[in-house]
Protein backbone atom coordinates (compact mmCIF):
# COMPACT_ATOMS: atom_id res chain seq x y z
CA UNK A 1 0.00 0.00 0.00
CA UNK A 2 2.91 2.41 0.71
CA UNK A 3 4.80 1.51 -2.43
CA UNK A 4 1.67 2.32 -4.21
CA UNK A 5 1.03 5.48 -2.47
CA UNK A 6 4.88 6.86 -3.30
CA UNK A 7 4.26 6.16 -7.24
CA UNK A 8 1.14 8.04 -7.18
CA UNK A 9 2.78 10.95 -5.28
CA UNK A 10 6.00 11.10 -7.87
CA UNK A 11 3.54 10.95 -10.62
CA UNK A 12 1.47 13.29 -9.06
CA UNK A 13 4.52 15.49 -8.64
CA UNK A 14 5.57 14.88 -12.02
CA UNK A 15 2.66 16.23 -13.50
CA UNK A 16 2.82 19.29 -11.34
CA UNK A 17 6.05 20.08 -12.57
CA UNK A 18 5.19 19.67 -15.85
CA UNK A 19 2.16 21.71 -15.54
CA UNK A 20 3.83 24.72 -13.64
CA UNK A 21 6.43 24.37 -15.99
CA UNK A 22 4.30 25.03 -18.72
CA UNK A 23 2.71 27.75 -17.41
CA UNK A 24 6.03 29.77 -18.05
CA UNK A 25 5.90 28.62 -21.64
CA UNK A 26 8.24 26.12 -21.01
CA UNK A 27 7.81 22.71 -22.69
CA UNK A 28 10.31 19.94 -21.52
CA UNK A 29 10.29 18.53 -24.92
CA UNK A 30 12.70 21.11 -25.65
CA UNK A 31 15.23 19.31 -23.97
CA UNK A 32 15.35 16.61 -26.58
CA UNK A 33 17.08 20.19 -28.81
CA UNK A 34 20.03 20.18 -26.72
CA UNK A 35 21.96 17.26 -28.36
CA UNK A 36 21.61 19.32 -31.42
CA UNK A 37 22.85 22.72 -29.83
CA UNK A 38 25.73 20.99 -28.60
CA UNK A 39 26.23 19.63 -32.05
CA UNK A 40 26.07 22.84 -34.04
CA UNK A 41 27.98 24.71 -30.87
CA UNK A 42 30.98 22.18 -31.19
CA UNK A 43 30.64 21.55 -35.32
CA UNK A 44 29.93 25.19 -36.48
CA UNK A 45 30.01 27.96 -33.95
CA UNK A 46 33.38 27.33 -31.99
CA UNK A 47 35.13 26.57 -35.10
CA UNK A 48 33.78 29.70 -36.69
CA UNK A 49 34.61 31.95 -33.72
CA UNK A 50 38.11 30.98 -33.56
CA UNK A 51 38.32 31.19 -37.46
CA UNK A 52 36.69 35.31 -36.59
CA UNK A 53 39.48 35.39 -33.70
CA UNK A 54 42.62 33.83 -35.99
CA UNK A 55 42.07 36.73 -38.98
CA UNK A 56 43.04 39.57 -35.94
CA UNK A 57 45.99 37.63 -35.23
CA UNK A 58 48.61 38.30 -38.35
CA UNK A 59 51.79 37.19 -38.57
CA UNK A 60 54.71 39.69 -38.08
CA UNK A 61 55.92 39.81 -41.09
CA UNK A 62 52.39 40.61 -42.25
CA UNK A 63 52.36 43.75 -40.44
CA UNK A 64 55.38 44.75 -41.27
CA UNK A 65 54.37 44.58 -44.62
CA UNK A 66 51.01 45.91 -44.82
CA UNK A 67 50.45 47.88 -41.53
CA UNK A 68 47.06 48.06 -40.08
CA UNK A 69 47.88 46.54 -36.46
CA UNK A 70 45.43 43.63 -35.48
CA UNK A 71 43.56 44.17 -39.23
CA UNK A 72 46.55 43.56 -41.22
CA UNK A 73 45.31 40.48 -42.85
CA UNK A 74 42.10 42.23 -44.04
CA UNK A 75 44.61 45.33 -45.34
CA UNK A 76 46.77 42.51 -46.98
CA UNK A 77 43.60 41.15 -48.43
CA UNK A 78 42.24 43.98 -50.14
CA UNK A 79 45.37 45.73 -51.02
CA UNK A 80 47.24 42.73 -52.31
CA UNK A 81 46.50 42.35 -55.71
CA UNK A 82 47.57 38.50 -55.94
CA UNK A 83 44.89 37.71 -53.89
CA UNK A 84 42.02 40.24 -54.12
CA UNK A 85 41.60 39.86 -57.83
CA UNK A 86 40.82 36.25 -56.81
CA UNK A 87 37.53 37.70 -55.70
CA UNK A 88 36.93 38.82 -59.41
CA UNK A 89 38.18 35.37 -60.93
CA UNK A 90 35.78 33.12 -58.25
CA UNK A 91 32.48 35.51 -59.38
CA UNK A 92 33.72 34.95 -63.31
CA UNK A 93 33.30 30.94 -62.46
CA UNK A 94 30.40 30.94 -60.05
CA UNK A 95 27.43 33.09 -61.23
CA UNK A 96 27.54 32.33 -65.28
CA UNK A 97 27.77 28.19 -64.10
CA UNK A 98 24.86 28.91 -61.10
CA UNK A 99 22.66 30.97 -63.74
CA UNK A 100 23.25 28.64 -66.39
CA UNK A 101 22.18 25.92 -64.64
CA UNK A 102 18.78 27.27 -63.21
CA UNK A 103 17.74 28.79 -66.84
CA UNK A 104 19.38 25.28 -68.48
CA UNK A 105 17.20 23.40 -65.65
CA UNK A 106 14.17 25.46 -66.16
CA UNK A 107 12.76 24.11 -69.85
CA UNK A 108 14.00 20.79 -69.01
CA UNK A 109 12.14 20.59 -65.34
CA UNK A 110 9.10 21.72 -67.44
CA UNK A 111 9.02 18.92 -70.18
CA UNK A 112 9.93 16.00 -67.59
CA UNK A 113 6.35 17.51 -65.96
CA UNK A 114 4.51 15.13 -68.16
CA UNK A 115 4.15 11.02 -68.33
CA UNK A 116 6.42 9.75 -71.40
CA UNK A 117 7.79 6.63 -72.24
CA UNK A 118 11.73 6.13 -70.73
CA UNK A 119 11.03 9.08 -68.24
CA UNK A 120 12.78 7.73 -65.10
CA UNK A 121 15.80 6.55 -67.33
CA UNK A 122 16.17 10.20 -68.65
CA UNK A 123 15.75 11.63 -64.70
CA UNK A 124 18.31 9.02 -63.60
CA UNK A 125 20.89 10.19 -66.76
CA UNK A 126 20.57 13.55 -65.40
CA UNK A 127 21.14 13.39 -62.36
CA UNK A 128 23.58 10.75 -62.06
CA UNK A 129 26.37 13.06 -62.33
CA UNK A 130 25.71 13.56 -58.30
CA UNK A 131 27.34 10.15 -57.70
CA UNK A 132 30.67 11.35 -59.28
CA UNK A 133 31.62 14.36 -57.49
CA UNK A 134 34.23 16.78 -58.39
CA UNK A 135 37.00 14.51 -58.33
CA UNK A 136 36.00 12.13 -60.94
CA UNK A 137 34.17 14.88 -63.15
CA UNK A 138 37.69 16.44 -63.64
CA UNK A 139 39.55 13.45 -64.16
CA UNK A 140 36.60 12.38 -66.67
CA UNK A 141 37.31 15.50 -68.57
CA UNK A 142 41.24 15.28 -68.75
CA UNK A 143 40.60 11.55 -70.04
CA UNK A 144 37.39 12.88 -72.68
CA UNK A 145 38.31 16.77 -73.19
CA UNK A 146 42.91 16.95 -72.59
CA UNK A 147 44.90 17.54 -75.30
CA UNK A 148 45.19 13.37 -75.90
CA UNK A 149 41.81 12.68 -74.67
CA UNK A 150 39.45 11.16 -76.71
CA UNK A 151 37.43 14.39 -78.34
CA UNK A 152 40.62 15.62 -79.45
CA UNK A 153 42.10 12.61 -81.02
CA UNK A 154 39.24 11.83 -82.51
CA UNK A 155 38.93 15.20 -84.40
CA UNK A 156 42.26 15.04 -85.36
CA UNK A 157 42.40 11.99 -86.84
CA UNK A 158 39.47 12.60 -88.93
CA UNK A 159 41.40 15.97 -89.94
CA UNK A 160 38.52 17.98 -88.84
CA UNK A 161 41.46 20.11 -86.47
CA UNK A 162 44.99 20.31 -86.70
CA UNK A 163 45.77 21.61 -83.21
CA UNK A 164 43.95 20.38 -79.70
CA UNK A 165 41.53 21.95 -78.70
CA UNK A 166 42.33 23.79 -75.10
CA UNK A 167 39.16 22.55 -73.49
CA UNK A 168 41.00 21.82 -69.94
CA UNK A 169 43.75 23.19 -67.45
CA UNK A 170 42.04 26.40 -68.11
CA UNK A 171 38.53 28.74 -67.40
CA UNK A 172 37.18 26.30 -70.10
CA UNK A 173 37.59 23.18 -68.11
CA UNK A 174 36.72 24.70 -64.70
CA UNK A 175 33.24 25.83 -66.03
CA UNK A 176 32.66 22.50 -67.65
CA UNK A 177 33.34 20.86 -64.53
CA UNK A 178 31.15 23.44 -62.13
CA UNK A 179 28.73 22.61 -64.85
CA UNK A 180 28.39 18.96 -64.66
CA UNK A 181 28.41 18.95 -61.19
CA UNK A 182 25.61 21.69 -60.15
CA UNK A 183 23.38 20.94 -62.81
CA UNK A 184 21.85 17.93 -61.33
CA UNK A 185 20.87 20.22 -57.70
CA UNK A 186 19.09 22.76 -60.00
CA UNK A 187 16.98 20.22 -61.76
CA UNK A 188 16.44 18.52 -58.83
CA UNK A 189 15.57 21.44 -56.58
CA UNK A 190 13.39 23.30 -59.71
CA UNK A 191 11.52 19.88 -60.24
CA UNK A 192 10.41 19.93 -56.28
CA UNK A 193 9.26 23.51 -56.91
CA UNK A 194 6.73 22.91 -59.76
CA UNK A 195 5.41 19.92 -58.86
CA UNK A 196 3.99 21.98 -55.98
CA UNK A 197 2.65 24.43 -58.86
CA UNK A 198 -1.61 23.45 -59.37
CA UNK A 199 -1.70 22.76 -63.36
CA UNK A 200 -5.37 23.91 -62.66
CA UNK A 201 -3.75 27.73 -62.66
CA UNK A 202 -2.33 27.57 -65.99
CA UNK A 203 -5.40 25.34 -67.41
CA UNK A 204 -7.79 28.03 -66.48
CA UNK A 205 -5.01 31.25 -67.55
CA UNK A 206 -5.12 29.19 -70.85
CA UNK A 207 -9.24 28.98 -71.04
CA UNK A 208 -8.58 32.84 -70.81
CA UNK A 209 -6.75 33.06 -74.20
CA UNK A 210 -3.62 33.56 -72.82
CA UNK A 211 -0.62 31.68 -74.94
CA UNK A 212 1.78 29.29 -73.50
CA UNK A 213 4.17 32.45 -72.96
CA UNK A 214 1.85 34.69 -71.31
CA UNK A 215 1.13 31.90 -69.12
CA UNK A 216 4.25 30.94 -67.61
CA UNK A 217 5.13 35.00 -67.53
CA UNK A 218 2.14 35.43 -65.86
CA UNK A 219 1.41 32.50 -63.79
CA UNK A 220 4.45 29.57 -63.40
CA UNK A 221 7.11 32.32 -63.45
CA UNK A 222 5.55 34.33 -60.13
CA UNK A 223 4.60 31.16 -58.25
CA UNK A 224 8.17 29.61 -59.27
CA UNK A 225 10.44 32.71 -58.24
CA UNK A 226 11.05 31.79 -55.12
CA UNK A 227 12.09 28.24 -56.19
CA UNK A 228 14.46 29.84 -58.86
CA UNK A 229 16.27 32.30 -56.34
CA UNK A 230 16.95 29.08 -53.76
CA UNK A 231 18.20 27.54 -56.60
CA UNK A 232 20.42 29.94 -57.71
CA UNK A 233 21.49 30.76 -54.32
CA UNK A 234 22.27 26.70 -54.04
CA UNK A 235 24.00 26.17 -56.60
CA UNK A 236 26.36 29.71 -56.79
CA UNK A 237 27.42 28.55 -52.91
CA UNK A 238 28.56 25.18 -54.59
CA UNK A 239 30.12 26.84 -57.42
CA UNK A 240 31.84 29.91 -55.45
CA UNK A 241 33.70 27.32 -53.02
CA UNK A 242 35.21 25.28 -56.09
CA UNK A 243 38.63 23.79 -55.44
CA UNK A 244 39.29 20.45 -57.13
CA UNK A 245 38.10 21.44 -60.22
CA UNK A 246 40.34 24.51 -60.01
CA UNK A 247 43.32 22.78 -59.49
CA UNK A 248 42.90 19.63 -61.52
CA UNK A 249 41.04 20.69 -64.78
CA UNK A 250 41.76 25.13 -64.40
CA UNK A 251 44.72 26.71 -63.96
CA UNK A 252 45.74 27.45 -60.87
CA UNK A 253 47.86 30.81 -61.31
CA UNK A 254 46.27 32.25 -63.76
CA UNK A 255 42.31 32.55 -64.60
CA UNK A 256 40.98 29.46 -62.14
CA UNK A 257 42.79 31.30 -59.06
CA UNK A 258 39.62 31.05 -56.63
CA UNK A 259 39.20 32.15 -53.34
CA UNK A 260 39.68 28.35 -51.92
CA UNK A 261 42.56 27.71 -53.80
CA UNK A 262 44.18 30.93 -52.22
CA UNK A 263 43.18 29.91 -48.71
CA UNK A 264 44.52 26.78 -49.40
CA UNK A 265 47.94 27.81 -50.46
CA UNK A 266 47.96 30.91 -47.45
CA UNK A 267 47.41 27.58 -45.10
CA UNK A 268 49.46 24.44 -46.71
CA UNK A 269 52.29 25.73 -48.36
CA UNK A 270 52.87 29.51 -46.45
CA UNK A 271 51.68 28.43 -43.02
CA UNK A 272 49.90 32.16 -42.48
CA UNK A 273 46.76 30.19 -40.59
CA UNK A 274 45.47 33.87 -39.80
CA UNK A 275 45.62 34.85 -43.36
CA UNK A 276 43.79 31.73 -44.32
CA UNK A 277 40.72 32.28 -41.91
CA UNK A 278 40.92 35.70 -43.45
CA UNK A 279 40.32 34.35 -47.00
CA UNK A 280 37.87 32.18 -45.51
CA UNK A 281 35.73 34.37 -44.01
CA UNK A 282 36.04 36.94 -46.67
CA UNK A 283 34.76 34.23 -48.98
CA UNK A 284 31.02 33.67 -46.68
CA UNK A 285 31.08 37.81 -46.93
CA UNK A 286 31.26 37.75 -50.93
CA UNK A 287 28.62 35.05 -51.43
CA UNK A 288 26.28 36.83 -48.59
CA UNK A 289 26.66 40.09 -50.74
CA UNK A 290 25.67 37.93 -53.19
CA UNK A 291 22.52 36.23 -51.63
CA UNK A 292 21.24 39.73 -49.90
CA UNK A 293 20.99 40.63 -53.85
CA UNK A 294 19.13 37.41 -55.11
CA UNK A 295 16.38 38.25 -52.16
CA UNK A 296 16.52 41.66 -53.14
CA UNK A 297 15.90 41.15 -56.94
CA UNK A 298 13.42 37.96 -55.82
CA UNK A 299 11.13 40.38 -53.52
CA UNK A 300 10.58 43.13 -56.88
CA UNK A 301 9.36 39.86 -59.08
CA UNK A 302 7.02 37.97 -56.19
CA UNK A 303 6.61 38.86 -52.91
CA UNK A 304 3.89 35.92 -51.82
CA UNK A 305 4.82 32.49 -50.03
CA UNK A 306 6.57 29.58 -52.28
CA UNK A 307 4.31 26.96 -54.03
CA UNK A 308 6.85 24.32 -54.69
CA UNK A 309 7.79 21.40 -52.24
CA UNK A 310 11.53 21.98 -52.49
Amino acid sequence: MTSATNTASRAHGSASLKHRLAERGIDTKLLLLVPAIVFALLLFVYPFAYGIGLTFQPLAATQDQWGGGFLSNYVAFFRDAFIFDSVWLTLKLALPAALFNVLVSIPIAFKLRNKFRGKRLLQTLLVLPITLGTVLTAQGLLIFAGRQGWLNRFLMENGIIDQPLALVNNYIGVMLSLIISGFPFAYLLISSYLSGIDPSLEAAAKTLGANWKQRFRRVTLPLLAPGLATTFILTFVLAFSVFPSARLVGDASGDTRVLALMAYRAFSEQLDYSMASTIAIMMGVVELIVIAFVFLGRSFLYKGSTGGKG
